[in-house]
């Protein structure tokens, strides 16, 4: 492809402006290696909610913290109730037409592979073979003593039989990233949580909290992951977080083209060869379409 000017801002957002975003990432991944970096915006049209969103520079609500979470026994039945609640509707959501998209460009040979920071499983419901989930899976819990998992709807079996209470609860949630839920205040002050079926230890979702390292090995499998790739193309990711941002800043010393299609600012655009606004499940269908993948 021809150069870019660095960094080439296109705005996708309304509808004069799709087209011509389309075409700039038709050519920055016309016949090239491009493994793909996605962040909550690429599931917030399956209905789930990310933390910042569009516009919006403060978060709502404050994400557990891995100390917190693992040193105050209060703190896990505030997590584990909002989990409760919130994880009927998180599972129940499917893949966006962006899910489906990049499945088709991976299976076209158009992308290589996928590093999601997101936790729902979306990528692989959609028929993506090669992600990498960066931040774990909240369909697993895994106990922080004996390191046994179990599946998070068997979790939500136990949670009902031990809090018969909990449609009461639910009728007053509102829904908030990462399967949670937003409760009145003190709602899980009587909220009974498992533990370990073999030891008896705590019980964590296997997902990387704020305040938690990415486990070396899996980071290393992402690194694998970046280093087939000729290029990155970051989708639905404000960047927010070391653990993505960190491929955009590597990729940029190394000189590797990097695209990036959100709705929003993102703290990756200074680097970026390519700055697309747009939404990302209208924008990634006509590039995959474009590409021969759909």
């Amino acid at each position: 492809m021809g150069e870019l000017t660095i960094p080439d801002r296109v705005d996708g957002s309304n509808r004069a402006g799709v087209g011509w975003a389309v075409d700039r990432l038709v050519e920055f991944l016309q016949g090239q290696r491009a493994v793909v970096l996605t962040g909550a915006g690429c599931s917030t049209e399956s209905g789930i909610p990310d933390y910042r969103g569009a516009g919006r520079a403060r978060r709502p609500g404050t994400p557990m913290l891995f100390q917190e979470f693992m040193g105050e026994p209060q703190a896990r039945a505030r997590y584990w109730s909002r989990s409760a609640v919130g994880w009927p509707r998180f599972s129940r959501a499917g893949p966006n037409a962006a899910h489906h998209a990049l499945a088709r460009m991976e299976e076209a040979g158009a992308i290589r592979g996928v590093i999601t920071q997101n936790v729902d499983g979306l990528h692989q419901a959609a028929g993506s073979r090669r992600v990498l989930d960066l931040h774990g899976s909240l369909a697993r819990v895994r106990c922080m003593g004996c390191g046994s998992t179990e599946a998070r709807n068997a979790v939500q079996e136990r949670l009902r039989s031990l809090n018969p209470d909990l449609g009461s609860l639910e009728s007053e949630a509102r829904s908030a990233p990462d399967g949670d839920a937003q409760l009145p205040a003190g709602a899980w002050e009587a909220f009974r949580v498992p533990s370990c079926r073999r030891c008896h230890g705590v019980l964590k979702p296997d997902v990387v909290f704020f305040g938690e390292n990415v486990p070396r090995d899996r980071l290393q499998r992402a690194w694998a992951l970046y280093e087939e790739g000729d290029r990155l193309l970051v989708v639905g990711s404000s960047l927010a977080v070391f653990s993505g941002r960190r491929f955009v800043m590597r990729a940029t010393r190394e000189g590797i083209p990097v695209a990036i299609l959100n709705l929003g600012p993102t703290r990756g655009d200074e680097w970026a060869d390519l700055k697309v606004e747009g939404r990302v499940g209208e924008v990634l269908p006509r590039v995959a379409h474009r590409l021969g993948a759909l």
